[in-house]
C-alpha cells in the first residue's frame, strides 16, 4: 500500500490515547498543525529514542503551534507503561487493529531477519490547521526523527 500522499486531506481518525480518553483529528482543525507519527511497539530501543527526542523537544513543536501524537497497534495498557517510564509529555494513540495506521499506508510488508511480516512503517505526517497533509516522512531516523521535523515545520508552516 503507498502513503497518503502530500495534497490530500488527512484520513480522520478517533483513538484512544494513553489515559483512555478519545482522541480525533478534528479537534485540531483550525487550530494548530499536527505531527502524526507511526511507531511499531512502545518500549523498543528504536521507538524509546524516538519518543524521547519529541518529549525533550515538545516546547520547541508548542512553539511552532503543533501538536505531535505517536501511533502503534499498542494497548492503551501498554502506552501508560511507555509513558510513565519515560516520562513522556505528548499523545501516545492506540491502533489496535491498526485502521488508522493503514489509512494513511503506514501498514505494510516488512522484512526482518529473514523473514517478511505485516507491520507498522516508520513513518512521519505532518498536517496544516487546515486538515491537508503537507509533508510525509517515509524512512525516518529515531536518533533525529524530532529535529528533522522541527527544521521541516520552522521552514514551511506558520
Amino acid at each position: 500500500m503507498a502513503f497518503s500522499n502530500v495534497g490530500d486531506q488527512a484520513p480522520l481518525f478517533s483513538l484512544s490515547n494513553q489515559r483512555g480518553e478519545t482522541v480525533t483529528l478534528d479537534q485540531f482543525k483550525g487550530k494548530s498543525n499536527v505531527v502524526i507519527y507511526f511507531y511499531p511497539k512502545a518500549m523498543t530501543p528504536g521507538c524509546t529514542v524516538q519518543a524521547c527526542g519529541i518529549r525533550d523537544t515538545n516546547a520547541d513543536f508548542k512553539k511552532l503551534n503543533t501538536v505531535v501524537m505517536g501511533i502503534s497497534p499498542d494497548s492503551v495498557d501498554r502506552l501508560v507503561k511507555f509513558e510513565d517510564k519515560q516520562e513522556l509529555n505528548f499523545t501516545l494513540l492506540s491502533d489496535e487493529d491498526h485502521s488508522v495506521i493503514d489509512s494513511y499506508g503506514a501498514w505494510d510488508l516488512k522484512k526482518f531477519m529473514g523473514r517478511e511480516f505485516m507491520g507498522v512503517l516508520r513513518s512521519t505526517f505532518i498536517i496544516n490547521k487546515e486538515g491537508i497533509i503537507v509533508h510525509v516522512m517515509g524512512k525516518v531516523k529515531t536518533k533525529t526523527h524530532h529535529d528533522d521535523v522541527l527544521d521541516w515545520i520552522s521552514k514551511n508552516l506558520d
